[in-house]
């Protein structure tokens, strides 16, 4: 899948809020994006000019949404609505993301999936270099 406007057909954000613009592959467990938009000077969550490593956690909750549509699509169904509960462990490595030069890659892992709640771990790297990490919890949101 290498547009953004595919990924967009799988998850709620759409536009430039859909931050991803490839997948690079995926399985049963596991997502692999790519992406350049953070260059991009109308970067919907760009304040000032610049584009602070806090949104990488945005990214990072957004590996799981595409995978879960991914996977919902997969067993002809779309994926449900949800709601980002929690954050843990995020660790990030540097102050804004808009001045890297080359693309994002983010990497999730499937750490729980009840059918209503979903936890993941997710990594996100420039040039081979971890820029952050942690753990996000998303549970459907009610009818």
């Amino acid at each position: 899948m290498r547009t953004r406007e595919a990924i967009a057909a799988l998850i709620p954000h759409q536009g430039l809020m859909c931050l991803w613009q490839e997948v690079v592959e995926w399985d049963e467990e596991r997502i692999v994006l790519r992406t350049n938009g953070h260059r991009d000077p109308a970067h919907p969550l760009r304040r000032d000019g610049r584009l602070h490593a806090v949104h990488l956690c945005e990214y990072g909750a957004q590996t799981m949404a595409v995978h879960g549509g991914l996977l919902a699509r997969r067993d002809g169904g779309v994926a449900k609505p949800g709601v980002l509960v929690a954050l843990r462990g995020v660790q990030l490595h540097l102050a804004r993301l808009d001045d890297l030069p080359g693309a994002i890659e983010g990497r999730a892992h499937k750490l729980i999936d009840t059918g209503e709640s979903w936890q993941y771990e997710f990594e996100l790297h420039h040039a081979g270099v971890p820029i952050a990490q942690g753990r996000a919890a998303v549970m459907a949101r009610p009818d």
